[in-house]
C-alpha cells in the first residue's frame, strides 16, 4: 500500500540555518523512503524560514508554488559589501555610513519598490555555458550576467540600529534580496551587504505554520506505513 507521501503531500519546514535547501530535501527523503520529493524555490543556507516540500504526486505542484510571491524579513549592515553580497564571505570596501538616516533610507526604497529590473549575483546558481556562475566566481571567472525583470510589491524599513537595518520585502519570484542588500548600498553611497535572512511567506503560506526539522522527522515516522508483523 502506498504511504501517504508517494500519493502526495505538501510540507512546509523551517529551514534550519547553515543547511542547503537540498540538505533538507535529502534528509526528510531518505526517512520517507521515496524518490520523489522536491522543494519549491531554494533558500541559501545562511537563510532559515520557510521551505515547501513536495511529495510523490504532489511534485508537479512545485512550479505553481514557485510562481508564487514571497516574503522575506532580515537585516542589511551599511559601511561595507561582499563578494557573495551576504556574509559567505568577509565584509570589505569600508565606508561610512553615520550621515546616512533614516529618512534617506525610507526615500531609497521607493526607487526598488514596482517592476524592476535586477542584475543576480555573481555568486548565486544560475546556470551560464551549462556551470552554476557561483563555480566559476570561485574559480576568479568573471561572469556577466543580464539583469532580470521583476516586481516589488512592498519594501519597507522596519528599524535603523546602525549599521543594522531591519527590512521587510514582499516581491515575485526569482527575486535576489542578497542583490537588493547590495544595490540599496549603492544607492545611498555607503555599501551594504545583507547579514540576516528569513523567509516568513509563500502565498498563503506561512512559516508559522511550518515544522522544524525535528517534528517534521517526528511526523513522517508517524505516518510510514506499519510493517506486517
Amino acid at each position: 500500500m502506498p504511504s501517504i507521501f508517494e500519493e502526495g503531500k505538501v510540507l512546509l519546514i523551517d529551514k534550519p540555518y547553515d543547511w542547503t535547501s537540498f540538505d533538507v530535501v535529502r534528509k526528510l527523503r531518505s526517512q520517507m523512503r521515496i524518490k520523489k520529493v522536491g522543494h519549491a524555490g531554494t533558500l541559501d543556507p545562511l537563510a532559515t524560514g520557510l521551505l515547501i516540500l513536495c511529495t510523490g504526486k504532489f511534485t508537479k505542484k512545485i512550479n505553481e508554488y514557485m510562481a508564487k510571491e514571497k516574503e522575506y524579513a532580515g537585516t542589511f549592515t551599511l559601511g561595507a559589501t561582499t563578494p557573495t553580497y551576504d556574509l559567505e564571505s568577509h565584509p570589505e570596501n569600508q565606508q561610512d555610513y553615520s550621515h546616512i538616516t533614516r529618512a534617506q533610507m525610507d526615500e531609497a526604497t521607493k526607487q526598488f519598490t514596482g517592476e524592476i529590473m535586477q542584475v543576480p549575483p555573481a555568486h548565486s546558481a544560475i546556470k551560464k555555458d551549462g556551470k552554476r556562475v557561483y563555480e566559476l566566481a570561485r574559480q576568479g571567472i568573471e561572469v556577466v550576467l543580464e539583469p532580470r525583470k521583476l516586481t516589488i510589491y512592498e519594501f519597507e524599513i522596519t528599524s535603523f540600529e546602525g549599521p543594522e537595518v531591519g527590512f521587510r520585502v514582499i516581491c515575485s519570484t526569482g527575486t535576489y534580496i542578497r542583490s537588493l542588500a547590495h544595490d540599496f548600498g549603492k544607492a545611498l553611497g555607503c555599501g551594504a551587504h545583507l547579514s540576516n535572512l528569513r523567509r516568513t511567506k509563500i502565498g498563503e503560506f506561512s512559516v508559522e505554520n511550518a515544522m522544524t526539522m525535528e517534528e517534521a522527522e517526528l511526523f513522517i515516522s508517524n505516518n510510514q506505513p506499519k510493517k506486517d508483523s
